[in-house]
């Protein structure tokens, strides 16, 4: 989908960028660094680097700590992006350093998308139907999350695509009762004519027991 400032796809975009920024932030807090604007919080590559040593638990060495000159933005950018690719084996696409410093909001929500796919979804072996071991690196982002909501949703709740399939709020619940069992969500019951309520309740509950920060529309 191409993100442009226009209805619905402008609404879209700030959706995601207030849900990425919340996940960044989360991963950024027990080292006391904040995001507030990824549009243009990772423009010198300094809070870009912070993220990737949190999220890999490395050092990425020397960099530019007092940026003043475009090079120097490229540089952290470019140090960042390469120690994803090489060391974490994480397939950067269409996103060069030139982009964030240039502050193309739209692709640097498909970094940081392609960092919760990688860190918060898929980072462990999938077992393909042959018994044999797949790299994380082998396997597709939109595969690696179907595989794992597959995993998660209950046999014979089938779905096909993450549109349509989620709009009436089952999906979602049936999603959150398999994170927190103990909770009963009585998701069975609950009618697609109800779409919003169910989504709501949903949401309300993941937030309540699971920590997850509800999507703000």
């Amino acid at each position: 989908m191409v993100l442009e400032d226009r209805q619905p796809d402008a609404a879209w975009k700030k959706i995601q960028q207030n849900t990425f920024t919340r996940w960044v932030n989360q991963k950024l807090e027990p080292i006391n660094v904040e995001v507030t604007d990824l549009e243009t919080d990772f423009e010198e590559g300094l809070k870009l680097i912070r993220l990737v040593e949190v999220l890999s638990g490395r050092s990425l060495g020397r960099y530019s700590r007092k940026v003043t000159f475009r090079h120097q933005k490229l540089e952290n950018i470019s140090l960042a992006l390469k120690f994803l690719e090489n060391e974490e084996h994480i397939k950067i696409v269409n996103i060069d350093s030139s982009a964030i410093a240039d502050r193309n909001l739209k692709l640097i929500l498909g970094l940081v998308w392609t960092l919760i796919l990688h860190y918060s979804i898929s980072k462990q072996i999938w077992d393909d139907h042959t018994g044999s071991a797949t790299k994380i690196e082998d396997v597709s982002p939109k595969t690696k999350l179907m595989t794992w909501l597959k995993g998660k949703l209950p046999t014979g709740l089938p779905f096909t695509n993450f549109t349509s399939d989620w709009n009436d709020g089952i999906l979602l619940g049936a999603l959150v009762d398999s994170c927190a069992p103990d909770l009963g969500v009585n998701w069975r019951n609950w009618l697609p004519s109800q779409a919003l309520h169910s989504t709501r309740t949903a949401m309300n509950l993941a937030k309540d027991y699971l920590n997850i920060a509800p999507v703000r529309f």
